[in-house]
């Protein structure tokens, strides 16, 4: 018996007399066939532009020791790479930079493990090359980017995290980059170390050295410390050397003592005829969110610098 036709989205359907629809099977085949051709096709194109760690390599192997522009190349060996990563307490939240990136293997390594973004600079143009090849093969892209530059020309102010393998030579001359960065910021040097600012951790093993600084908040001048109620008040005069602090208290000009300064955070006290002041606090630029203690009291103080050390 000859039925009726009635419009389907996905394609005709023809009613028989029970009113059962009977579909045209050759669309549904033809168009999964399509389906199946182009899923294989799309898998193959990935297949061939998939890349291994051998293949990056064909295409260019540094050799250990090999000459650079300031330094040689040698790699960090993966002891130590877990090492300052570790030591550097990163963490997803950190912006890496890699100075002298190489074949981009710590920037790798702290994406891949800690789940951080990282910026590997390079001067040598293969070895940046080698380096966003490896990063496509650990599947980091997303995370990790690798550029070729001079570390001495190329801004990393936004780094919360540095990582170097350089010189003594060249670490002393990005010191003073270092030390106007953001106070907290961690730099980790493996085996060479920064002049004279002594660093705040180390690791000495048989694998290798390694050093850790915090760059510390720029605190020496004159402060003024006032009570949140207005009723106290006393001055500091803080002097510096690096994340080491010396200096005077109050009107008599009591010396400090047990001081620290760790990134933006400082500590120190002193005595007074009557009783020991111990200030612990912030620092801010030009002011200090403080709280003193005096014996068994604690109260909140405001520290604002009023003047800064002749230059």
């Amino acid at each position: 018996m000859p039925g009726s036709l009635a419009a389907s989205s996905s394609g005709t359907l023809y009613v028989d007399r029970e009113g059962a629809a009977v579909h045209t099977h050759r669309v549904f085949i033809g168009a999964a066939i399509r389906v199946i051709a182009l899923a294989l096709l799309l898998a193959s194109a990935q297949a061939v532009d998939a890349k291994t760690r051998q293949e990056c390599e064909q295409a260019y192997a540094p050799r250990n020791g090999q000459r650079g522009k300031d330094v040689v190349w040698v790699p960090t060996n993966d002891i130590m790479v877990d090492r300052m990563l570790a030591m550097a307490k990163v963490t997803a939240n950190d912006l890496l930079y890699d100075l002298g990136a190489g074949d981009g293997k710590i920037a790798i390594a702290a994406a891949k493990r800690y789940g951080a973004a990282a910026v590997g600079i390079e001067y040598n143009p293969d070895l940046v090359q080698l380096a966003k090849c490896l990063v496509e093969v650990e599947g980091v892209g997303h995370l990790v980017s690798i550029q070729q530059g001079d570390i001495f020309e190329t801004d990393f102010s936004d780094a919360t995290v540095v990582m170097l393998y350089l010189s003594p030579n060249l670490n002393v001359r990005l010191r003073p980059t270092l030390l106007a960065m953001k106070p907290g910021t961690r730099v980790v040097s493996n085996s060479f170390m920064m002049g004279h600012w002594h660093p705040d951790d180390r690791i000495l093993s048989r694998e290798g050295r390694a050093y850790l600084w915090v760059v510390p908040a720029q605190v020496a001048g004159t402060w003024q410390f006032v009570s949140t109620s207005g009723e106290h008040r006393f001055s500091v005069h803080l002097e510096q050397t690096f994340q080491e602090l010396s200096g005077t208290a109050g009107e008599r000009g009591a010396k400090l003592e047990d001081t620290r300064l760790h990134g933006a955070h400082i500590e120190f006290a002193f005595d007074t005829p009557d009783e020991r002041i111990q200030l612990t606090g912030q620092v801010n630029g030009d002011r200090i969110d403080a709280t003193i203690r005096r014996g068994d009291k604690a109260s909140a103080y405001v520290g604002t610098r009023v003047r800064r050390p002749a230059t």
